[in-house]
């Protein structure tokens, strides 16, 4: 066992998101603004510094009216989010070596809970830190520390899961191992590389081996 504690981004790690958060963005941005923004652009910054922050960047006065009007699209369509294949079995066996396990997200705690809903695997969890919770967003430390504490735990023995920059900057900035995962498809794969992750795997087995 290389690591006691695992921790895990949602979106584009263990839910197949990206979708659905491309078509909220779409939605948003053209409702609110009626702009049209490139995929990448309304893409780029999704996994970190929150909601709120990124829909700054569009427009500064009206970022509570595009966060308000996402929310209420990608929740009348979250019915069709999935985990990625494979996830469940991964969750399964550490779980079953007594892993201490979390989730560490920048989604809100209510969106959270519905993904719980909609996919049974909250029972995993030992620790579920979400934006709601530190005031600091990755790719600060501060939600992976969060739930290190929450867990017991020591970052030199914890890894951190995750799809995006963002997850490997904070897991460096926390102390933890960075392990990043291409099959998100949220950002290219250039991305991660960019950040120098300590592995970069591409698929749920792969993962298995690493932990």
């Amino acid at each position: 066992m290389r690591f006691e504690t695992v921790l895990f981004d949602l979106d584009g790690t263990l839910i197949d998101s990206g979708d659905l958060i491309l078509a909220s963005f779409r939605h948003a941005t053209r409702t609110v603004l009626g702009r049209t923004y490139p995929d990448e652009v309304l893409m780029a910054n999704v996994g970190g510094h929150g909601i709120h922050a990124q829909m700054r960047l569009f427009d500064e006065l009206r970022a509570d009216e595009l966060v308000r009007v996402y929310r209420e699209h990608n929740i009348g369509i979250y019915h069709d989010i999935r985990a990625f294949p494979g996830i469940e079995r991964v969750l399964e066996r550490l779980y079953g070596q007594r892993r201490a396990l979390g989730v560490v997200t920048v989604k809100s705690r209510p969106t959270v809970d519905v993904t719980f809903e909609v996919l049974p695997l909250r029972h995993y969890f030992r620790a579920i830190v979400t934006a709601d919770d530190t005031e600091r967003h990755k790719p600060a430390p501060d939600p992976l520390l969060l739930a290190l504490e929450q867990l017991g735990a020591n970052a030199s023995t914890a890894v951190y899961v995750g799809d995006s920059p963002f997850d490997v900057q904070a897991a460096k900035a926390a102390g933890m191992t960075a392990v990043a995962v291409g099959w998100g498809r949220i950002h290219p794969r250039e991305r991660l590389e960019a950040q120098e992750p300590d592995v970069l795997v591409d698929t749920p087995e792969e993962l298995l081996r690493e932990l």
